[in-house]
This record gives structure tokens, C-alpha cells and sequence, in this order.
């Protein structure tokens, strides 16, 4: 039973590696496409993403089917996780909207987030309290990283289409080499983006107080990453 654990642990890492090495070349790809306007690189960028996504999901599905566990819970877990997110999200937003602008961060993103687990492999023994054993700890664990993906696309979308406006303001547009989407479609997936993040966040949070007053109690809330997060989501 070890060996046959020892051995499913090793395909994992070697899933998650191939992913990212995949996600760093399609990240190398959209390069040329979205800055240099190159588009027949295009069609190099978005079947290795999709490779890297394909090898990250089965590397996660493999690696939550040993913890037992349908979530992640612990934060190589949630990393991959929520670097899996960010790709499938390049993917469509690539397919839906005909842009690879936003690879030029969220390939790289998802690579770094991907590489401490791959490559850093840890052993975390977390103890939970019986309450958090519950899909209470799950669900809130999901629509925090769903926010987070979310969020970090609305903010992509917003630089973008700073970037873009202002490049028309100063009639560069034509005489630039670099393929932004057209200020409507980057402002519809900010805005989608936000509209998604943003109730996700709230359900989020409000379970995650709700689990933190029934095992700790109220002096959960003096900690600062919780005031920290509280304030992030009055700003949102």
C-alpha cells in the first residue's frame, strides 16, 4: 500500500511539472502574439495552455483523491488550485473573446503558483475541528479562490484597458505593433469578472465568519488578515 502511495505521489508531481513546463511555454508563445502582433503563434499559445490545464487537473484531481478530500484545504492545494483557475480562465477568455492579452499574465501567474507544489512538495498535517469537516469549510475554501481568480481578471482587465485608452488618446493604436482588445470587450470582462468575484467573495467570507465564531470565537476578528480582508471587500 505504501509503494502503490509512493508511486501515485510521484505521477502527480510529474503531471504537475509537465504542466509547468507547458505553462511556461504557452506564456513564452503569447508573447509575439499579443505585443508583436504575430498572430499565427496564436495557435502554439493555446493548445499547450490547454495541455498544461489538462495535465494540472489531473495532477489536482490525483492529488485530492489521496487526501481524501474534495477541496483543497491546505495552501499547496489552494495554490494549485487557484493556479488552475487562472489558466482555465486564460483559456476562456482566449476562446470567448479572441484575445490572448491577458496570458501575458495569467499563464506566468498560474506557472508560479503551480511551481511550489511541483517542485516543493510539503507534507502539512492540519487538524481541524469536527465543524470543519463539513462542506461548510469546502465551499468557502471554493468561492475564495473563485473570488480571487475572478478579482485578479477584473484588475487585468482595468490595466488593459488604462493601457489601451490611453493609446488612443495619443493616437498611437495604429502605428503600434501591440494587439489589446477593443475597449468594449475589456470593459465587459472587467466588469463580468467583478460581478462574479465579488458575490463569491461575500458568500465566502460570511461562511468563513461564521465557521471562525463557532471554533474560535470572536477573537478571530482582531486578527489583522481577517480586518484585512473585511476592508478589501468594502473597497470592492
Amino acid at each position: 500500500a505504501q509503494n502503490t502511495a509512493r508511486a501515485a505521489s510521484t505521477m502527480t508531481l510529474l503531471w504537475l511539472r509537465i504542466a509547468v513546463l507547458l505553462y511556461g511555454i504557452a506564456a513564452l508563445a503569447v508573447l509575439p502574439a499579443a505585443l508583436y502582433n504575430r498572430p499565427h503563434w496564436r495557435y502554439i499559445a493555446i493548445p499547450v495552455a490547454l495541455g498544461a490545464v489538462f495535465f494540472h487537473f489531473v495532477a489536482l484531481a490525483e492529488m485530492l483523491n489521496a487526501a481524501h478530500h474534495a477541496l483543497p484545504v491546505d495552501t499547496h492545494e489552494s495554490l494549485s488550485v487557484l493556479g488552475l483557475l487562472l489558466g482555465a480562465a486564460f483559456l476562456i477568455l482566449a476562446t470567448a473573446y479572441r484575445t490572448v492579452s491577458f496570458g501575458i499574465f495569467l499563464l506566468p501567474v498560474a506557472a508560479l503558483l503551480t511551481v511550489v507544489p511541483a517542485f516543493r512538495p510539503g507534507a502539512e498535517i492540519l487538524s481541524y475541528p469536527p465543524l470543519l469537516h463539513t462542506g461548510w469549510l469546502f465551499l468557502h475554501v471554493a468561492l475564495l479562490l473563485a473570488a480571487y481568480a475572478a478579482l485578479l481578471i477584473s484588475l487585468i482587465a482595468s490595466v488593459l484597458y488604462l493601457v489601451q485608452e490611453r493609446r488612443l488618446k495619443l493616437k498611437r493604436a495604429s502605428a503600434s505593433r501591440m494587439r489589446l482588445p477593443p475597449l468594449e470587450t475589456t470593459d465587459q470582462i472587467a466588469l463580468k469578472a467583478l460581478l462574479f468575484g465579488l458575490p463569491c467573495m461575500t458568500a465566502g467570507l460570511l461562511i468563513g465568519s461564521v465557521l471562525a465564531l463557532e471554533t474560535i470565537g470572536p477573537a478571530f476578528f482582531a486578527d489583522p488578515k481577517v480586518l484585512l480582508s473585511l476592508a478589501m471587500w468594502v473597497v470592492y
